[in-house]
C-alpha cells in the first residue's frame, strides 16, 4: 500500500478544514474562546480522519485575526462582513487566512477548497461569490503565484 503523501496530507487537511468549518459556524452563532473550540471539536466523529494540528491553526488563527481578515473582506466583496451568510462568511474567512498566513497552502488549494465547502455546505450559487472573492485577494496576497 504505496499511498502518496502528499495525498494523505491534503486529504486529512480537507476534513478539518471541514471540521474548522463547522466550529466557526458555531463561533459565530455563539461566541468563545479559541480553546473552547477547539476542545468541543476533539472528538467529532470526523476528527481521525483529520489533521488535528491544522484544524487547531485554523480555528485558532482566524479567531485571533477576525477583524484584520473582515476588513480586507470588506474590500474585496460586494457586501459588509456582518450581512454574509454565516457558513460563506467562515468559509472566507478561512480562505483568507490560508492566503494571508498559510504560504505552506498554494493559493489556488486554498481556493478549490473553499469553493468546495461553500458548495458542500454554503446557499446556492454561493460558491461564484466565495471564488471570485478569494480570487481577487489572491492576486492581492500572492501575485507571485499567478
Amino acid at each position: 500500500m504505496h499511498g502518496s503523501p502528499a495525498r494523505e496530507h491534503s486529504g486529512t487537511r480537507s476534513v478539518a478544514r471541514k471540521l474548522a468549518l463547522q466550529a466557526l459556524y458555531r463561533w459565530q452563532l455563539n461566541a468563545a474562546p479559541w480553546q473552547d473550540l477547539v476542545q468541543e471539536f476533539r472528538d467529532a466523529e470526523d476528527m481521525a480522519r483529520a489533521d488535528p494540528e491544522y484544524f487547531r491553526a485554523l480555528v485558532e488563527g482566524v479567531w485571533r485575526t477576525r477583524e484584520e481578515l473582515d476588513g480586507r473582506l470588506a474590500t474585496l466583496g460586494d457586501r459588509e462582513p456582518r450581512l454574509l451568510d454565516p457558513i460563506e462568511h467562515a468559509i472566507l474567512l478561512m480562505g483568507l487566512f490560508e492566503l494571508s498566513a498559510r504560504p505552506d497552502v498554494p493559493y489556488r488549494v486554498a481556493i478549490n477548497e473553499a469553493v468546495g465547502l461553500a458548495k458542500r455546505f454554503g446557499a446556492t450559487d454561493g460558491h461564484k461569490f466565495v471564488n471570485a472573492v478569494l480570487d481577487r485577494a489572491a492576486r492581492e496576497l500572492r501575485p507571485h503565484e499567478h
